[in-house]
């Protein structure tokens, strides 16, 4: 990429959505890019509504130090918020308050880091600043465990949420086998995943054959059919003395329904699921007559630091790097994708590609990596999936045996405009 003098100006940079364990890394690589080119970077306190409410934050407070150390923190260092935009014709004053903070304080690149919703706001942000005038660059950087973004070959965030369901099911499979003569006979793993089965296939990688946990994966891309799961849980209970399942939360009946429908939706608009593994457990219990347990790895599973994927990290942290490259070299509207170009030995680099093909598109997992049963990962999937897993990037050990994690001072910027109210 070849380097410019960055026009007068500062950078903008928030994250949005579910955090993950590397999505600070992807902040490091943004913000330590960005100092390199002499360029002053803010960060919005809780993503897009920091914007709205002029609530910025100035990372120049913050010492060299503490941002390497974002690199092995999880969570989100300046807050993160599920706050979808409407269009511009639904509410124009939140858009008109997103170019009028943006002018006061000089901030002319916006790094917005998320999934599917954030690159949609990043796009319609970029098209604002044209259509009013304003000189702008959005870029949307990649982050999303469930790695469903459209085009980038996968998602910062997604290879350490599966090698953390793939290290779980291993391990809690040895548990039961332990037990099963006496106790429980069936252990059920919800996962995330509400339309992209990604993270359940993950599951797949701790081990391979029949025999081997987990036994039945429920993919979102499949009709649950309830005859067939529990055949299919009794024969291997039968054969094999108990059974690991791993279920996606977004499992559908033949009715289009989501077994695990809250009724309620959240900010996004999205249907709140109420718990798969439960509803699985209760029915194998019921129809079966098996002593079941079941988990719900909810936020540990998106958080687990101590056990991330060195790959995933590294990705990460290069997202970030490239999304300050893209913006000071003047490009609008696009996102550093990931491109695969060698599965043994894993090889990857990064390309920008335009938002518009990546802003409310899914990316589901394929056909062909769902085996003809329907219950298990083919020999393709394994091989996409296992290198994202690969490599431990173990954060540094502080006192009483707990990681050193990083907290920021996260100073604020004085405000110049009136208070609002998303």
């Amino acid at each position: 990429m070849p380097t410019r003098r960055p026009a007068p100006g500062k950078l903008l940079y928030a994250q949005s959505g579910g955090v993950t364990a590397v999505i600070n890394a992807s902040a490091a690589g943004v913000i330590e890019a960005a100092r390199a080119r002499g360029v002053q970077v803010y960060a919005a306190r809780n993503g897009i509504l920091g914007a709205l409410r002029e609530e910025l934050i100035d990372t120049s407070k913050e010492s060299k130090a503490a941002i390497t150390a974002l690199r092995h923190t999880p969570g989100g260092a300046f807050g993160s918020c599920r706050y979808k935009l409407k269009s511009l014709e639904a509410n124009r004053a939140e858009y008109a308050r997103l170019i009028e903070v943006l002018r006061a304080h000089d901030i002319r690149w916006f790094l917005y880091n998320g999934g599917n919703d954030s690159a949609d706001t990043a796009l319609k942000l970029s098209r604002l600043g044209k259509a009013m005038g304003y000189d702008l660059r959005c870029i949307g950087v990649p982050k999303t465990v469930d790695n469903d973004l459209a085009v980038t070959d996968c998602c910062p965030g997604f290879g350490s949420v599966a090698k953390y369901t793939a290290v779980s099911t291993l391990e809690a499979s040895l548990d039961v086998a332990s037990m099963a003569d006496t106790s429980t006979k069936v252990f059920i793993l919800e996962v995330m995943g509400r339309h992209a089965g990604w993270i359940a296939a993950a599951a797949g990688l701790a081990g391979e054959g029949a025999d081997a946990p987990p036994h039945l994966i429920l993919f979102p891309e499949n009709v649950f059919d309830e005859a067939a799961f529990l055949a299919k849980v009794k024969a291997t209970v039968e054969r094999v003395g108990w059974c690991t399942v791993v279920a996606s939360e977004g499992i559908r009946n033949a009715a289009g329904q989501f077994l695990a429908d809250a009724g309620t939706r959240d900010a996004f608009g999205h249907v709140q699921l109420g718990g798969v593994a439960p509803t699985l457990a209760a029915l194998v219990k019921g129809r079966l007559g098996y002593k079941v347990h079941w988990a719900l790895p909810d936020y540990l599973q998106r958080s687990a630091r101590h056990l991330a994927s060195k790959v995933d990290a590294e990705q990460a942290y290069a997202v970030g790097r490239a999304a300050v490259d893209y913006a000071l070299a003047g490009m609008n509207a696009v996102m550093p994708a990931i491109v695969r170009t060698s599965d043994a030995p894993y090889r990857w680099k990064i390309e920008p590609a335009p938002l518009a093909k990546i802003a409310n598109h899914e990316k589901k997992l394929p056909r062909s990596f769902i085996r003809r049963d329907g219950f298990g990962i083919t020999a393709a999937a394994r091989r996409y999936l296992s290198p994202l897993i690969r490599g431990e990037a173990p954060p540094p050990n502080g006192k009483d045996g707990l990681p050193a994690y990083v907290r920021l001072q996260n100073v604020a910027v004085a405000k110049k405009l009136p208070a609002f109210t998303p």
